[in-house]
């Protein structure tokens, strides 16, 4: 009887490339460990061993930062974050992340430091900038946010927050001139009302288009940006250039009480009322997607809309209903271009800042709170780079200008990690 061999398989022989792999880990921790690198290199050495750095909290006093040790510290973390980051074992994961977002915190410092080392700034204003210019940010990821958690992408947040700016303000200047005009404050509530039926009626267009029609939503909602580029600026041409058409903004709105304390008075307390519904918007918007019946059912038409289907529920009108609101909002932030900041319009004023919002909420993996996050990350990117204009920095002002955008690159490359959108999003609802 002949017996039969088994020769083993010969595994090929391993090289130094399959150990090698790319992740967004290592690619961070090499940033770092240049970064670390140039800062030990270059302020670390050139700035004055007594330089300090003072930053201002208003009544709360000031901070007085030793400029080059704090910027040595700063640059240890990083190469040691970073050298740690490039590690291959495994069992070091979350203490690479929690490292690296360490070092992603301490940019913000560490550049403030370097740029007023013997000098002062005022970090409460850069706080209340930062703020402010989050403000339609936020709310425009929180319209994206009711929209894509029904399973609609919505890239015409841009174009609901132009066409609620622009006829916000027009509703505004025809309020407030004539024999018959109206009280500015009665003119204002008016114009922010107007501005966020304005959004509501182009996110009509956009629901009739990719709902009703099953057009495929980017392109609608790249229509629906171009469109609004075009109204607004046959509207400014024949309807605003002609007039007077400067107006007053809206008055702050100080919380009594709150607004006295030290800092968070100045930054959170202090606002307009536009600024105050953002948080509101927030709070109402977290408590209905994940505490409310029809929260639940919005979700689960974004995630299968068949199964809500069979369920009894009109994914149709859900989805409707839910753009309409999602337009609302936007319109609603548009109306802080005009009415709550410049008391003016101008073509193209919202100058991007629906996409940004969109990336916010991708960034905020499509939920409320971390929207907000996204928001103010954005906004406090914008704000520093009006402070390095303020401190001096010797860097032209357009490349200060792309700071935000910049970082919107950087956050949708994977700076978070792979991001999970409601599975149904973008697609059509067929029927049966």
């Amino acid at each position: 009887m002949a017996t039969t061999t088994i020769t083993p398989a010969v595994e090929p022989s391993k090289t130094w490339r399959d150990n090698f792999r790319v992740t967004r880990i290592g690619v961070f921790s090499v940033f770092f460990i240049l970064v670390g690198a140039a800062i030990l290199l270059g302020p670390a050495r050139n700035l004055p061993s007594d330089a300090t750095t003072v930053l201002t909290l208003a009544q709360a006093g000031e901070i007085s930062i030793p400029s080059v040790l704090f910027l040595v510290i700063v640059a240890i973390l990083y190469l040691a974050g970073g050298v740690v980051g490039v590690l291959p074992n495994a069992n070091l994961r979350r203490t690479k992340a929690w490292w690296l977002l360490l070092n992603g915190v301490l940019i913000v410092p560490a550049v403030l430091v370097m740029t007023a080392a013997g000098g002062r700034t005022n970090l409460v204003v850069l706080l209340q900038e930062s703020m402010r210019v989050s403000t339609p940010l936020v709310l425009g990821a929180l319209a994206g946010l009711w929209c894509e958690r029904s399973g609609v992408v919505n890239i015409a947040i841009e174009g609901m927050m132009l066409t609620g700016a622009c006829m916000g303000f027009v509703a505004l200047m025809l309020l407030t001139t004539g024999e018959n005009a109206l009280p500015m404050p009665h003119a204002q509530l008016i114009g922010v009302i107007v501005a966020a039926l304005a959004g509501a009626v182009m996110a009509a267009l956009h629901a009739w288009l990719s709902i009703t029609f099953k057009t495929n939503q980017i392109v609608s909602g790249t229509v629906i940006n171009i469109l609004a580029i075009g109204l607004t600026s046959f509207i400014r041409r024949d309807v605003l250039i002609t007039r007077d058409a400067t107006r007053g903004t809206i008055n702050p709105f100080p919380i009594p009480g709150l607004s006295d304390v030290p800092v968070l008075g100045d930054v959170f307390f202090n606002g307009k009322p536009i600024f105050y519904g953002m948080f509101i918007l927030l709070v109402v918007t977290h408590l209905v997607m994940y505490y409310t019946r029809w929260g639940l059912r919005t979700r689960a038409v974004g995630e299968n809309p068949h199964a809500a289907d069979t369920l009894g529920i009109n994914v149709i009108r859900n989805r409707w209903i839910n753009v309409m609101i999602g337009g609302l909002i936007a319109g609603f932030a548009g109306a802080w271009f005009t009415l709550e900041t410049t008391g003016s319009f101008s073509d193209n004023m919202t100058s991007g800042k629906g996409f940004i919002a969109l990336a916010a909420m991708i960034f905020g993996n499509w939920t409320p709170v971390g929207a907000f996050a996204g928001g103010l990350l954005f906004g406090f990117s914008e704000a520093l780079g009006q402070r390095f204009q303020f401190l001096g920095v010797p860097i032209p002002s357009q490349f200060l200008q792309m700071v935000p955008y910049a970082i919107t690159i950087v956050v949708l490359a994977g700076l978070i990690g792979k991001a999970s959108p409601p599975k149904a999003d973008g697609v059509p609802y067929e029927k049966g």
